[in-house]
């Protein structure tokens, strides 16, 4: 209790604002102002009149968030927290399609680093993937770096032409097919609830398919009793809170995303009170990297609007 009023305090003092991500440990999201997936984070982080923002994630996140807030100081409690399917893409591929196709669109995962978002056209996240895709001008797409992702918003986009990069998350596409099959057989009136970035075979299996705070909402809503989850197991601290009283299994071997497990109560004190892990983007692309994340929202909200009638 002592670290969380230290953090309440800090936090008072800095003018500061935690976000979270929905992997991070359960007592993490529990200090945080606002808990949410990549879409929902970066929509927070525009709007923000704080001016600290303590990123609770990956390394990608707290990029996005200080291309969006330029001006703000954005910490991340620890630096080394990574996201492996960031880096998946390479620089000399993009430009190698982009000579092939002129139409290209560069459609980027925000789950990726700078240097790959200024190269490319547009972000999108697992929530807005595939509204944002039926928005783009032209037939071809080149979509970075999750290639089962790409896959998923294809199968639903079928007018446009896809071209895959050969990148994953690790922890989603490390699932195994045999363990979610046991759990249909012990557990057969619990859906199936999936994230995008498992394999075709976990998707398959599935009886929802969307983005963590897709995930959430569904059973948030629905009125079966017990589900089995395909996502990273921090999401289950949400799900009790939105869903309580049901049960969720997740599979045998626990899908545990390391990176974001790095980021503790006091890894959060500290960098609030000494302002270290400060992040910090190279001025010759941040502008470039900032132009597809605020063409990301922009086609949401145009996209939001057309399924609105307004």
């Amino acid at each position: 209790m002592q670290i969380i009023e230290k953090i309440k305090k800090l936090k008072e003092e800095k003018n500061a604002v935690i976000l979270a991500h929905y992997y991070v440990a359960d007592e993490v999201q529990a200090v945080a102002d606002y808990v949410g997936d990549s879409f929902y984070l970066s929509k927070v982080a525009v709007n923000l009149t704080a001016q600290v923002i303590v990123f609770c994630g990956v390394s990608f996140m707290g990029e996005s968030a200080k291309l969006l807030n330029p001006d703000k100081m954005v910490l991340m409690p620890d630096m080394k927290a990574d996201c492996a399917m960031a880096h998946m893409a390479d620089p000399a591929y993009i430009a190698e399609m982009k000579r092939e196709y002129e139409d290209l669109q560069v459609v980027c995962y925000i789950n990726s680093t700078a240097e790959l978002k200024a190269l490319s056209d547009v972000c999108v996240t697992s929530a807005n993937a595939v509204d944002i895709v039926k928005e783009l001008p032209g037939k071809n797409i080149l979509f970075i770096p999750d290639e089962n992702l790409g896959r998923h918003v294809a199968k639903q986009v079928p007018e446009k032409h896809f071209i895959f990069n050969p990148g994953c998350c690790p922890v989603h596409a490390q699932m195994k097919a045999d363990e979610v099959k046991k759990l249909k057989e012990l557990h057969p009136q619990a859906p199936v609830l999936t994230h995008p970035e498992c394999r075709e075979d976990i998707l398959a299996l599935s009886d929802y398919i969307g983005s963590t705070s897709g995930i959430i909402g569904y059973a948030a809503a629905s009125e079966k009793e017990e589900f089995i989850i395909c996502t990273e197991s921090g999401v289950a601290y949400e799900l009790g809170k939105r869903a309580p009283g049901r049960t969720f299994y997740f599979p045998e071997t626990l899908p545990v995303c390391m990176d974001m497990k790095l980021i503790t109560l006091e890894k959060i004190a500290d960098v609030l009170e000494d302002e270290n892990g400060q992040v910090h983007v190279d001025a010759g692309i941040s502008e470039a990297a900032c132009r597809p994340l605020r063409a990301m929202l922009e086609l949401a909200e145009q996209a939001r609007r057309k399924k609105e009638g307004k």
